[in-house]
C-alpha cells in the first residue's frame, strides 16, 4: 500500500512539473517573459523571497529595465507580482544552486528560446487549453469570412465569359462591396484603367487592354437610309474579373 502511494505522488509530482515547464514563459506587450509567481512555484521557493530579490536587483538601474511591475488578483485581492525577460530571469536565477536547480535554468532557457521564435515567426503556440480554444475559434471564424471570397475569387478565375462593368458592379456588391454601375464607372476611370474623357469615353486604356482585363465587343447595324453605324462595348473579361474582384476584396 505504502509503495503505491509512493508511486502515485512521484506521479503526480512528475505531472505537476511537466505542467509547471509547458508554462514557464509567456508573451507579455509582444516580449518572451515570465513571472515571480512563475519562478517561485517552479524553484519551490517562497514568492515574498522572490519578490524580495528582484527588489534588491531593481534597485540596481542598470537592472530595472529588466523587470515590470505587475499584480495578480488572489480571492478578490490584489497582490504584487513581477514580469521580467530573459536578462531578468538569468539575473535572479543566479543564485538558485543544486542539481534541480540547474534543470529548471535549462527548461527556462528552452522556454525562452521557443517563444522568442514564435513571436519572430508570428505565429505563437497557445500556453494553456483555453487560449488554445480561443485561438481555434478566431481562426474558424476568419476561415468562414473569407471562405465566400475565397470561392468566388476561385469561380471568377476559371471563367471564359466577358461581363459587362454594370454586372461586375453586382458581383462585387453581393460580396460586401458597397458600390454600384456609376461608382464603378468612376473608379476605373480615376484609377487609370478607362478613358475619361472624349469620344472614347469609358474605352479601355492601352494600358488595360495590354493587361488583358477588357474586351471590346464591336457591332454593326443598318440604319433605314442604308448607312451603317458600329457600336462599342466595353466589356470585362475573366481575367479582368479577377483582376478587378481581388482589388476590391483586399480593400
Amino acid at each position: 500500500m505504502a509503495e503505491k502511494d509512493l508511486s502515485t505522488n512521484l506521479k503526480q509530482r512528475k505531472r505537476k512539473e511537466e505542467i509547471s515547464m509547458n508554462e514557464l514563459v509567456i508573451m507579455h506587450d509582444r516580449q518572451a517573459v515570465t513571472t515571480s509567481l512563475r519562478i517561485a512555484e517552479v524553484f519551490g521557493k517562497q514568492h515574498k523571497d522572490v519578490l524580495e530579490a528582484i527588489g534588491n536587483l531593481a534597485a540596481e538601474n542598470s537592472a530595472a529595465k529588466f523587470f515590470a511591475a505587475g499584480t495578480y488578483e488572489n480571492r478578490g485581492k490584489q497582490y504584487p507580482m513581477y514580469y521580467m525577460n530573459r536578462d531578468g530571469f538569468t539575473l535572479l536565477a543566479v543564485g538558485f544552486t543544486g542539481r534541480r536547480a540547474l534543470q529548471f535554468k535549462i527548461s527556462y532557457i528552452n522556454a525562452f528560446n521557443s517563444m522568442e521564435t514564435q513571436i519572430k515567426t508570428g505565429y505563437v503556440i497557445p500556453g494553456s487549453y483555453a487560449e488554445a480554444l480561443k485561438l481555434a475559434a478566431s481562426q474558424a471564424e476568419q476561415i468562414e469570412d473569407m471562405k465566400p471570397k475565397a470561392l468566388f475569387a476561385d469561380a471568377v478565375a476559371t471563367s471564359h465569359t466577358s461581363i459587362l462593368i454594370g454586372d461586375l458592379a453586382k458581383l462585387i456588391r453581393q460580396n460586401g462591396v458597397n458600390i454600384g454601375q456609376n461608382r464603378l464607372f468612376a473608379w476605373l476611370r480615376e484609377h487609370g484603367y478607362l478613358i475619361g474623357s472624349g469620344d472614347r469615353r469609358n474605352m479601355p486604356t492601352q494600358r488595360a487592354m495590354d493587361l488583358g482585363l477588357f474586351d471590346i465587343k464591336e457591332r454593326t447595324f443598318q440604319n433605314p437610309d442604308g448607312s451603317v453605324r458600329i457600336t462599342k462595348t466595353t466589356k470585362v473579361t475573366g481575367k479582368g474579373q479577377q483582376y478587378f474582384i481581388s482589388k476590391f476584396l483586399q480593400n
